[in-house]
């Protein structure tokens, strides 16, 4: 079996595995996944989801309501539900009255997006020490909050480069299953942050944790880090996932909207692993919406240095691409990375290399949304179809 077919073996093995993760498989074959027995629904079509639960056989007094969502909506979980049809059939009541907003979708799940390619054919090798930036006296910094996994304190990351205020945001265990490290997503947030800090010597990373050492996470999980993001201008987002009828996730929406129709914010999120050229993954796919604040959101893809990389994903939604084929970076000190570097692949770590050009460029241009047209603007090479940068 080559590597990077047992990667992706085993990280659908334990998707598979996870008892709260459910999957509905599109015509193609590919999945969309979410959380068992739980469903995301706006207040005002609350009335329909119960009509909804009602026809699948489940009274008033069955409805568990689970909490940490924005005000507004709503989150119930109902153990034997058939998640998808209750969230279309909200839908389409919502829309025959003239709401086209998504008015419920479930819990979708998403995952890092070094998920089913990491290295020139799986998962992480080690590689000679590279460098980092420079700081420099006088320079400025920018906050770049990195919503990921949680960061290895035994790594050659620098500890005063980056921040990561709370306990829970960072890991300690690194044989996480059979396979040791290189079988789960560990080490992926100092990776990113070695990109960020490779690139740019103004930025300063927050790690904060929202995804688990196997790269997966909820969308009520990334909604809740992005609740932090009110004091930073640049967001990085190695992450993503595919849902329900290719239709915008409904709660991360909702605070995208909040964080992007006001301020001087951006989103670099990335554009996904799977090789799949029309299907939307989100967030990076809000660039090719119609939202008022889609020009917020920067989707990159991944380039070898010649062409787009055969696993990255594509379409009409792509912003930019940049470097994601086995890209050098910080790791963890690990007896198979005996100088704690390694050398991974994927759109994961494309984003933090435009994050950081859009930091270097804030202070000419004088704002984060300006810096990021003119990062995409001024990209120096085309990949095909796509500005790149190099």
């Amino acid at each position: 079996m080559a590597p990077a077919e047992g990667w992706r073996t085993r990280r659908a093995r334990r998707l598979a595995g996870l008892p709260w993760v459910r999957r509905e498989d599109r015509a193609d074959g590919s999945p969309v996944r979410f959380v068992a027995d739980e469903l995301l629904v706006l207040d005002e079509h609350f009335a329909t989801a119960r009509q909804a639960f009602a026809e699948q056989g489940f009274a008033v007094r069955d409805i568990i309501e689970e909490g940490d969502v924005p005000s507004g909506f709503r989150r119930v979980r109902l153990p034997g539900l058939d998640v998808a049809r209750a969230a279309r059939r909200v839908r389409v009541q919502a829309e025959a009255a003239g709401d086209n907003r998504v008015a419920a979708g479930p819990n979708h799940v998403f995952v890092s997006t070094s998920f089913e390619h990491a290295g020139a054919y799986g998962a992480p090798c080690p590689a000679p020490p590279g460098t980092l930036s420079a700081r420099r006296d006088g320079t400025e910094e920018v906050g770049v909050l990195v919503l990921d996994t949680g960061v290895w304190l035994n790594s050659p990351l620098p500890k005063d480069r980056y921040a990561a205020e709370e306990q829970r945001d960072f890991e300690s265990d690194v044989d996480i299953d059979e396979g040791g490290i290189t079988a789960g997503d560990a080490g992926h947030a100092n990776f990113v942050a070695g990109v960020l800090l490779a690139r740019s010597p103004r930025v300063q990373p927050r790690l904060m944790k929202i995804v688990d050492t196997f790269g997966v996470c909820r969308e009520t999980d990334l909604v809740a880090g992005l609740r932090h993001a009110e004091d930073y201008r640049i967001i990085n987002l190695s992450l993503g996932g595919y849902t329900l009828d290719d239709r915008p996730p409904v709660l991360l929406t909702a605070v995208l909207a909040g964080l992007l129709t006001s301020g001087d914010r951006v989103v670099v999120a990335a554009a996904g692993n799977d090789g799949q050229h029309d299907r939307p993954f989100w967030p990076a796919a809000y660039a090719g919406t119609s939202a008022p604040w889609r020009r917020r959101v920067v989707a990159v893809a991944a380039h070898d240095g010649r062409r787009i990389a055969e696993w990255s994903n594509t379409g009409t939604w792509i912003t930019v691409a940049a470097p994601g084929v086995n890209v050098t970076s910080t790791f963890v000190n690990h007896e198979r990375f005996p100088d704690g570097w390694a050398r991974w692949s994927g759109t994961s770590f494309a984003v933090p290399y435009v994050a950081a050009a859009i930091a270097d460029a804030m202070p000419e241009a004088g704002s984060a949304r300006l810096a990021a047209e003119a990062v995409v603007g001024g990209a120096n090479r085309r990949f095909g179809r796509y500005a790149g940068l190099d």
